[in-house]
């Protein structure tokens, strides 16, 4: 496949106009009329909502994997339909972007782990369905949705040649990645080619947990702790590591995404500041203080609380913060009134992280 233009024009046919437009934004009438649609203001200006944390499920990969011995685990998460979830239904997902306010999703995949088992050549043939799948899914309804790839990280010589190819080829604006790879955490040296191509491409990368396994056991019993503490702890040692081990030094041109507000992190960072002056022999020093890396790593909004958003933005600044709902889990079902309704954000603010925040980073025109 020798660029986007060619895939577009191959997988969509006759649309000329949705194949010039691939996954940007181009203003046009597909999808619901606007008059159908929560128009969210600020200060009587029209603000346009993107959403950075939406998934959605490419089905056409299940028939990669069902004769496989993993593939009797995956079809309850690959086969079963979902009108809300899947790339070839959009009704259900516009009614509800529609309802809640949000102009933009922008997607990536919701079942990780369908291919981290894989061998190399099944893995890329996974990555390239699902790839393929989200930019004919954006290119059908370009005034809606952007992409985010998936690459397969558990080959890390494969991983930067298959972000370029999503992004130079099929128009996808980033990648989202869990927050460890099997074994190996996120700054391990390994994964270098792929930060330098992520740094070089300028690609957003939204770091999403997929549960903390280490802690199966404590997580046991009521309160689905592995997936209400285990996912935000995940995210909170990866980025940790990412700081301690340098990565963030070596890449400082990451536009790297955080899911749910970056874990326990932007709340407790003192500590870390701390360790370095109290166990200098276990924190060795930085070129900055490990909070002040925070600053230069971005958070979706997925906080639940007002005071939550309040102490992220105070930590770590408004322009660092995006908005997310993880659509189609029903965490945040009213997230643009989150940022409207926290009282200590500015008018400014609000605008930032409903929209404008995320249309600087994947590159969303006017």
């Amino acid at each position: 496949m020798s660029n986007r233009r060619e895939f577009l024009r191959r997988t969509t046919g006759s649309a000329a106009g949705i194949v010039l437009a691939s996954c940007g934004l181009c203003g046009s009438a597909l999808g619901f009329q606007a008059g159908r649609r929560r128009e969210v203001r600020v200060s009587g200006r029209r603000v346009r909502t993107i959403d950075v944390h939406a998934h959605i499920r490419v089905t056409e990969v299940w028939s990669l994997v069902k004769d496989t011995e993993q593939g009797k685990n995956l079809e309850r998460l690959l086969a079963a339909p979902d009108p809300k979830l899947d790339a070839h239904s959009v009704d259900a997902r516009l009614q509800d972007m529609d309802k809640a306010g949000v102009d933009v999703q922008a997607v990536s995949i919701a079942q990780f782990g369908i291919w981290d088992w894989a061998d190399r050549d099944l893995a890329g043939k996974i990555i390239l369905a699902q790839n393929e799948g989200i930019a004919r899914f954006c290119a059908g309804h370009a005034d809606r949705f952007v992409g985010l790839a998936s690459v397969a990280m558990e080959h890390p010589d494969e991983a930067p040649r298959q972000l370029e190819h999503a992004m130079k080829d099929l128009g996808l604006r980033g990648c989202c990645i869990t927050a460890q790879i099997k074994e190996d955490e996120l700054a391990d040296p390994k994964f270098h080619p792929f930060w330098a191509k992520a740094e070089e491409l300028q690609a957003f990368v939204l770091i999403h947990p997929q549960g903390f396994r280490e802690g199966a056991r404590r997580f046991r019993g009521n309160g689905g702790l592995g997936n209400v503490v285990g996912s935000p702890l995940s995210t909170t040692i990866a980025l940790s590591h990412l700081i301690q081990e340098g990565t963030l030094d070596r890449f400082p041109g990451l536009k790297i995404c955080a899911s749910h507000g970056g874990g326990y992190l932007p709340n407790y960072s003192g500590r870390s500041d701390l360790c370095q002056t109290v166990f200098p022999d276990q924190c060795k020093p930085l070129k900055k203080t490990p909070s002040e890396y925070l600053k230069q790593l971005y958070y979706d909004s997925i906080l639940f609380t007002g005071e939550g958003l309040r102490h992220l933005v105070a930590t770590v600044g408004p322009s660092q913060v995006l908005m997310g709902t993880d659509y189609s889990a029903p965490w945040n079902p009213n997230p643009v009134d989150h940022v409207l309704e926290t009282p200590t954000l500015s008018n400014a603010d609000r605008i930032a992280i409903l929209g404008g925040n995320a249309a600087r980073l994947l590159r969303i025109g006017a």
